[in-house]
């Protein structure tokens, strides 16, 4: 890695995805920062319910999920050991990294979304590390390029954000007083639309810590995590690069391209609530009539309410496409 001055995405592109890049380390993520699948099995129990609702919804007894973002395969391996008998499942987990030794041989892994599934394609925690550039105000509020030197985090202002990023800025996240700063959200818009347009039918879901127009961060998101602990970001490949998803723009960029069907954002309280998580306690009386069973409740009821609780997991946005099979003409012999 050279330590000349470049944007936060390239720096970013390289430090995460490169050779030696840190989500090419043997220890994947779950080594470094716990997301809603680290925390319970409950999560992956809830997004197998998610693929099996989609499949009787598309009246198949045969679904496709696909893991964008896959770690190293936790999620893909937890839904797999959930879903109920009857139900096949052809399973993806799309990730940069080398496949894990020891994955159930069922799971397809794959650097891309593969084209033409039907099922539910699952994005959890993705879209916060596709890199983008930052821009930042400058003293007259010209928005500007922000550059980084890898080696140490330092950074300086380049040339004006113009062209698509300008027009991106201006749509969704405009900046105006001196110190303002922005994470230009255009190429995750690019990625999701790109990642739901791979599914033929179904549902397409992105979670992700998030905010909306209305409530942009002024001075971004970006940050760095390594070993469990925030740290400042430097793109040396030594730590985690992420920062908050404008899903709002997701959403605009998919229906753009395909005319979807509106789509629906929601936090993760309310969609794992729709998906049977409440975290509430079970009643004090099971504690004599069935203690070992009211042991099993109480932890299941504090790992829900974990992945409920506001100002953590719970506030994750969920962003969900539903995906309309093409109908198929009918052409007489």
């Amino acid at each position: 890695m050279t330590d000349e001055w470049r944007g936060w995405r390239e720096a970013a592109e390289t430090a995460l995805y490169g050779d030696g890049g840190f989500y090419r380390s043997p220890e994947g993520p779950a080594g470094h920062f716990r997301t809603s699948v680290h925390a319970s099995s409950l999560f992956a129990a809830a997004v197998a319910r998610l693929l099996t609702g989609t499949a009787r919804e598309l009246g198949t007894d045969t679904v496709d999920l696909v893991d964008v973002g896959a770690g190293r395969g936790e999620l893909v391996t937890g839904v797999l050991a959930a879903v109920p008998d009857g139900l096949t499942v052809r399973a993806y987990a799309v990730e940069v990294a080398a496949r894990p030794a020891g994955l159930d041989p069922r799971i397809e892994w794959c650097a891309e979304p593969p084209r033409g599934t039907t099922g539910v394609l699952f994005a959890n925690e993705w879209l916060d590390n596709v890199p983008t550039e930052i821009a930042e105000a400058d003293g007259d509020g010209i928005a500007r390029y922000v550059l980084v030197r890898p080696s140490d985090g330092t950074e300086r202002l380049g040339e004006p954000v113009t062209g698509a990023d300008a027009r991106w800025l201006r749509r969704w996240w405009p900046l105006s007083r001196p110190g303002e700063r922005a994470e230009i959200g255009r190429t995750r818009d690019e990625a999701w639309a790109r990642a739901v347009g791979s599914l033929s039918g179904g549902l397409a879901v992105a979670v992700d810590y998030a905010h909306v127009r209305g409530a942009r961060p002024p001075y971004g998101t970006l940050t760095g995590f390594r070993a469990g602990r925030e740290v400042r970001a430097v793109p040396d490949g030594s730590c985690d690069l992420t920062s908050h998803v404008a899903l709002d723009a997701c959403a605009a960029a998919v229906e753009a391209a395909r005319g979807a069907v509106p789509p629906e954002l929601t936090d993760q309280r309310a969609a794992l609530h729709g998906l049977g998580i409440a975290g509430e306690r079970p009643p004090l009386a099971m504690a004599s009539t069935d203690p070992a069973g009211y042991v099993r409740a109480l932890s299941a009821a504090g790992e829900a309410a974990e992945l409920t609780a506001r100002g953590g997991l719970g506030d994750f946005g969920w962003l969900t496409h539903r995906v309309v099979p093409p109908v198929r003409e009918y052409c007489p012999a």
